[in-house]
């Protein structure tokens, strides 16, 4: 048998009130909230919210919208590798300068463009047409302007932010840096024109003597004073669509073709994540080739 276990406790006494003296005493009901206090909270959520909105916009923006375009603009080059491929390719005339006047279809692309400065990964077809849509697939040539190696501008947008944002660095080209622009039977390398700095002293000036920069000099030098502000790079406001004119800055001027340079302008937001000006960068023909299999222009490796 286990034996019996005392309680030690029966015979004790606990006092109720000295049990409960250590508890704490019970908090009175706060206030209730003023109209004012109400308020501030109000404003404040709502400036959360707006921040987490505002937050993923931005992120929309910068990374998705890249990942977006990088498809299309996937897409439209394997079109138009496509197209070359298919095509029977004309011999190209004597003076590929004065190559015939290809149909530029809205929204298609129809040339490539590299940049080596900008790395060997650095390259984009062109498509036809400046519209948000036809941004969102990669460059674009404004419409009614020059193409490629023929006399006037050559000009072409593209986004500095999101969208694939070809144009990201624009900035950071210098005179005589090499855009190298495809088609499918002709390479044309066309380079910046020196910077509005260096036009005064561009003669004198030790770059100039470099090989990058044969065939580069300022316009206003070798024809004249339509050309003045032509320079590589300039900031201007959205409303100067002059600087994509024939002659960059002269509306209405008449001048015979054979007397107008061969230029590229490139044209983008400035500064980034802002539309209130536009950076342009300028830049002249000084180069072409016949494409051929295997061939690579040797400015290519200029990175």
């Amino acid at each position: 048998m286990i034996p019996r276990v005392e309680d030690d406790y029966d015979d004790e006494y606990y006092d109720d009130d000295d049990y409960y003296d250590d508890e704490e005493p019970a908090k009175p009901a706060p206030p209730p909230d003023s109209m004012a206090r109400k308020a501030v909270r109000g404003v404040g959520e709502a400036l959360i919210t707006m921040g987490l909105v505002v937050l993923l916009f931005v992120v929309y923006e910068v990374y998705v919208t890249d990942l977006l375009s990088a498809e299309k603009q996937a897409d439209a080059t394997a079109a138009l590798d496509s197209e070359w491929s298919s095509n029977v390719v004309t011999p190209p005339p004597s003076d590929p300068n004065r190559q015939a006047k290809t149909t530029l279809i809205e929204g298609k692309a129809f040339a490539k463009m590299y940049i080596p400065v900008f790395g060997s990964d650095w390259k984009f077809s062109v498509v036809e047409g400046t519209t948000d849509k036809h941004l969102e697939i990669g460059p674009g040539h404004y419409k009614d302007t020059a193409q490629p190696g023929e006399a006037g501008n050559f000009a072409i947008a593209g986004h500095r932010v999101g969208k694939g944002a070809p144009f990201n660095d624009l900035d950071l080209l210098e005179s005589c840096n090499a855009i190298v622009v495809q088609t499918q039977t002709q390479w044309f390398v066309y380079r910046v024109l020196p910077m509005s700095n260096e036009v005064a002293g561009w003669a004198g000036n030790a770059k100039s003597k470099e090989a990058a920069c044969t065939g580069v000099a300022p316009l206003s030098t070798t024809l004249g004073d339509a050309y003045a502000k032509t320079v590589g790079q300039e900031i201007v406001v959205p409303t100067q669509g002059e600087v994509i004119a024939p002659i960059p800055h002269q509306v209405g001027t008449t001048v015979p073709a054979d007397k107008q340079a061969r230029l590229l302008t490139l044209t983008t937001c400035h500064p980034r994540f802002s539309d209130r000006q536009r950076l342009i960068v300028h830049a002249i023909e000084t180069k072409s080739y016949p494409v051929a299999d295997g061939f690579i222009p040797p400015e290519m490796q200029e990175g």
